[in-house]
């Protein structure tokens, strides 16, 4: 398993904090010293997380209270074993931004071949989506992993 996992998205308040608390929650147990964190493409530095985001993990027992958004760079990528995406594209932004990084991003989704959607300005359901995605692309990744 992976000790080291840095989670992607474009701005850092929706879909990668998301993906942060849900994956250092399910993972802790099964790895000692465990590191999960986030970034965005295109972050606004030290904005807070969307308070639908807030809501819903606080629904699950997660905590985003605390989390301020940070912009990705290429110090930040060599810092991570592997790094998590909700997009296509943003696999190649990535790649193209630190071209050492190639073979240790992957999207969420991969396995199952599926983009997680940025619920950004979106309604509550757009957020239950996305999570639900995050959610099922752990769950994946969990399997692959075993």
């Amino acid at each position: 398993m992976f000790s080291r996992i840095l989670i992607v998205c474009v701005g850092n308040v929706c879909r990668s904090p998301m993906a942060e608390v849900i994956a250092r929650s399910r993972f802790a147990d099964q790895v000692a010293g465990l590191r999960v964190e986030s970034a965005g493409l295109a972050a606004l530095e030290g904005r807070p997380a969307d308070p639908l985001a807030v809501q819903l993990m606080r629904a699950r027992g997660l905590d985003l209270s605390g989390h301020r958004a940070r912009q990705l760079t290429p110090e930040l990528l060599r810092e991570f074993e592997l790094v998590l995406v909700m997009e296509a594209w943003h696999v190649k932004q990535i790649e193209h931004l630190s071209p050492v990084s190639r073979g240790k991003v992957f999207r969420l989704g991969h396995w199952r071949d599926f983009d997680i959607a940025d619920p950004f300005q979106q309604p509550r359901e757009a957020f239950e989506q996305a999570a639900a995605g995050i959610e099922r692309g752990l769950e994946d990744l969990a399997k692959v992993l075993r």
